[in-house]
């Protein structure tokens, strides 16, 4: 019997989108007994082989080169180490007196507020003189 806009609904089995002129596909249930909706994987994608990757002799080169990611300047490398640890630790330690500041400034000791003002400026000139000691390194 037609449904309110003069068509028959879908045929039993089928989904939504379906060609009417094909048959309805069959569902699909893991572990099916139908052996086309079950296959093994290497019947499914035959490309894949078990030495695909690694084993494939079609594989040259599996890396950048020979050399790559090692340090090639192990003095600069120790050197920017320790130029990032010291700016890091004075960048630490202006958070800590920024904290110091604005406690000593909400509680009205401006005296000491300005005391800590000028630490933060002095150690934020510590770290531009850590910046400008090697012009090359940037």
């Amino acid at each position: 019997m037609p449904g309110p806009g003069g068509h028959s609904g879908p045929a039993a089995g089928s989904r939504p989108g379906d060609d009417p002129g094909l048959p309805p596909r069959p569902a699909y249930t893991p572990g099916s007994a139908q052996r086309r909706l079950n296959r093994p994987v290497r019947e499914r994608y035959p490309q894949i082989r078990a030495t695909s990757g690694y084993g494939d002799p079609r594989t040259r080169h599996t890396g950048p080169g020979p050399g790559a990611g090692t340090e090639q300047e192990p003095e600069r490398s120790s050197k920017l180490t320790a130029r990032l640890t010291l700016a890091m630790t004075v960048v630490i330690g202006q958070l800590w007196g920024l904290t110091v500041v604005v406690n000593e400034w909400m509680r009205g000791n401006t005296g000491t507020a300005w005391w800590g003002a000028g630490f933060l400026c002095l150690s934020f000139l510590a770290v531009l003189g850590l910046w400008a000691i090697d012009p090359k390194d940037r």
